[in-house]
């Protein structure tokens, strides 16, 4: 059967990880930070990362995917740039007189990225949104079970100026050959809720004359590449710092929902336990309303997690009529 929408929602287990920061004061790196309401109802601190590094995340691994997978791509996202099409000197000369919807017709044939990710082209007078097929949430900390840390670490140096030099003299023999600066970095360490939704539907659609401007096995072929990026999304969340702090996945689990009518794939926040009940609860209930619209597959694991994707992507493809 078709599938018109997919949503993730899930609960990811991260140790010593500083994928999202704020920004340094003096020497100490800030984590990012968030206000929250709980599943009890209560106001809690607790670490994320926000929803733009996520989608990050997997524009990366879409990159790679589309690119050996064929697709086509505009010369702005074969170079990843983050202007995508509107870096691409050749269309935005060919769109310059051209309306918002032969323009936006053009973009879609031209680039799988900006066709699922989205874009704002401003040239001229004219300012022509696409909005993306796939939504983010911020993955919010779970607030029992995350805990934010500062530790202490110094980069030495044995290159000095004059003046530190004569500092370190000061201190005594203990530093005279050798500088030293001091900071502090943040690391993170806990169960993370993620929610994301894909509108398979609208891949190739175009928003102003609602109809579709690329064949079926090109959209199915995106389709696909997008369920595959978003996979790689949890194996290997990039972010800040990997260097020296590649977080540690400990556990993956969750649910993903499928939608094969009008009815959106639902999510729940990993956040309030019993969430992934709650989920089934929840598509039993929708489907009185248009039956065997929607289903539920849980994931207790990574390799379930990839067993399931790789299922969806491998799935009959999507519904070809958009209700937009």
């Amino acid at each position: 059967m078709s599938i018109y929408s997919l949503s993730l929602s899930t609960q990811v287990t991260l140790d010593m990880h500083s994928l999202n920061n704020e920004g340094g004061e003096g020497n100490q790196i800030q984590t990012r930070m968030v206000n929250i309401v709980d599943g009890n109802g209560e106001l809690k601190n607790v670490n994320a990362i926000s929803g733009d590094m996520i989608k990050h995340i997997l524009a990366e691994h879409l990159h790679r995917v589309a690119a050996a997978s064929g697709l086509p791509l505009c010369a702005g996202c074969r170079t990843f740039n983050a202007n995508r099409i509107s870096a691409d000197v050749a269309y935005m000369a060919e769109i310059a007189d051209k309306n918002d919807s032969d323009s936006l017709a053009q973009m879609l044939q031209t680039c799988a990225m900006d066709d699922m990710l989205g874009n704002l082209i401003t040239a001229g007078s004219k300012s022509l949104p696409r909005k993306s097929v796939v939504e983010f949430g911020w993955m919010v900390g779970i607030p029992e079970t995350t805990r934010s840390d500062s530790y202490f670490h110094v980069k030495y140096a044995s290159e000095r100026s004059d003046k530190q030099r004569e500092a370190d003299s000061a201190e005594g023999a203990r530093k005279a050959n050798l500088g030293q600066a001091i900071f502090h970095r943040p690391a993170n360490s806990g169960q993370y809720a993620l929610v994301a939704t894909i509108e398979a539907a609208r891949i190739g659609f175009n928003d102003i004359t609602h109809e579709y401007v690329i064949a079926a096995d090109e959209r199915q072929a995106r389709f696909k590449a997008l369920l595959e990026a978003l996979l790689y999304t949890l194996v290997e969340p990039a972010g800040a710092m990997r260097g020296t702090q590649a977080p540690h996945i400990v556990d993956v689990s969750g649910v993903i929902t499928v939608s094969r009518d009008v009815i959106p794939a639902p999510t729940l926040s990993p956040i309030k336990a019993g969430y992934d009940e709650q989920l089934a609860q929840l598509c039993q209930t929708l489907n009185s309303i248009r039956p065997e619209a929607l289903s539920a597959h849980n994931f207790g694991s990574l390799a379930e997690y990839a067993e399931k994707m790789s299922g969806l992507m491998a799935d009959a493809p999507f519904v070809m009529q958009y209700a937009g």
